[in-house]
């Protein structure tokens, strides 16, 4: 079976990145560019994992994982935080929001195939 995940980023360059290495494995690669975005997306696509930014305009990543993680509909979807943000402490909190793994940019295309692999 084919896994699909959805990359949510404001960076284009970094969104495209990601899309690249996950279509490279043979996933279908579903993107966002905000945390409201995303949140539509999982509704409607239902993806087998979510690479989520933290950092973006309107709607943060953090504030969109409680709210997927908080909702019925994608609450079993685990969530990857991928961000600048690689402090113990940030791991933890995004922890406490709900995600599984975390990712510190730069990043490499190894470090996000073990992602899918632990949690799809």
């Amino acid at each position: 079976m084919v896994t699909k995940a959805l990359v949510v980023d404001d960076s284009a360059t970094d969104l495209l990145n990601i899309k690249t290495i996950l279509s490279d494995a043979g996933c279908i690669v579903v993107t966002a560019s905000d945390g409201a975005e995303a949140i539509a997306k999982a509704k409607a696509e239902h993806p087998a994992i979510i690479f989520l930014d933290v950092i973006m305009p309107g709607m943060d990543g953090y504030e969109a994982c409680r709210l997927l993680s908080g909702d019925p509909a994608t609450r079993e979807i685990p969530i990857v935080f991928v961000t600048s943000k690689g402090q113990k402490a940030d791991k933890v909190w995004g922890q406490v929001q709900g995600a599984k793994g975390h990712l510190v940019k730069p990043f490499t295309a190894e470090q996000v195939i073990d992602q899918l692999k632990a949690l799809t």
